[in-house]
């Protein structure tokens, strides 16, 4: 080694050395937990797209809970080149899936391998990676919602910026109580007054949204009528 890279190399490790010590690990320890966790989800980004901002809402068209709708909008950025399809899924009891629309695209396959059914959408045209498409996906729900107490699951399969589920309730016959349940990580919150709005039509809306929802969690919106 010659005595200018040697020079070189005294320099950069007195300089680390004076910032290792320098340097107050407690109080950047948080920092750095987050730059890891960033990190690590960028190295191991996968799927075919992430969410951007989704949105979700079931309505209850009546007292006993016999008809019912339920509506989406989601809004997704593909992460990969030669996209020709979507796979949308849907569940509950009673009669699910009457009447289903989605645009864009068009129905082309579904199976039920367990208590979901998985939908296949035909784009009709080649995606690309950064490209954004905007679905609108409504289908109606018969008898699926006649107890006292229910509840309406979303389940993040893919990254997701937004996510927001309202249940919208008859006028007469407003919820009770709401509560959101994080099934995998097993916690509850009690949701106040602040979640429940009446309409100008005079029924009744129960919300919750989060920003960066935790993948592959379960989310359950309960209620009581």
């Amino acid at each position: 080694m010659t005595k200018e890279r040697q020079k070189n190399t005294n320099t950069i490790a007195g300089w680390l050395t004076s910032l290792l010590l320098s340097v107050s690990w407690l109080e950047i320890l948080p920092d750095l937990a987050r730059v890891a966790r960033f990190l690590w989800e960028k190295l191991t980004e996968s799927g075919m797209y992430e969410v951007l901002d989704y949105e979700s809402t079931l309505e209850l068209l009546d007292k006993t809970g016999r008809q019912a709708r339920f509506s989406k909008r989601e809004e997704v950025r593909y992460l990969q080149n030669n996209i020709i399809a979507y796979q949308d899924q849907s569940w509950g009891d009673g009669q699910i899936l009457i009447g289903y629309r989605c645009s864009p695209g068009k129905l082309v396959d579904l199976y039920r391998p367990g208590n979901k059914t998985y939908l296949l959408i035909s784009l009709r045209e080649i995606r690309n990676r950064g490209d954004i498409d905007r679905f609108n996906i409504e289908w109606r729900i018969r008898n699926g919602f006649k107890r006292k107490t229910e509840l309406w699951e979303t389940g993040v399969g893919h990254r997701t910026r937004r996510l927001r589920i309202q249940v919208v309730f008859p006028k007469d016959r407003p919820p009770i109580q709401a509560w959101l349940v994080e099934e995998v990580r097993r916690r509850k919150h009690l949701l106040g007054e602040e979640a429940k709005v009446r309409l100008p039509d005079g029924r009744w809306q129960v919300s919750w949204k989060t920003r960066w929802p935790q993948m592959n969690e379960q989310y359950q919106l309960h209620w009581s009528w």
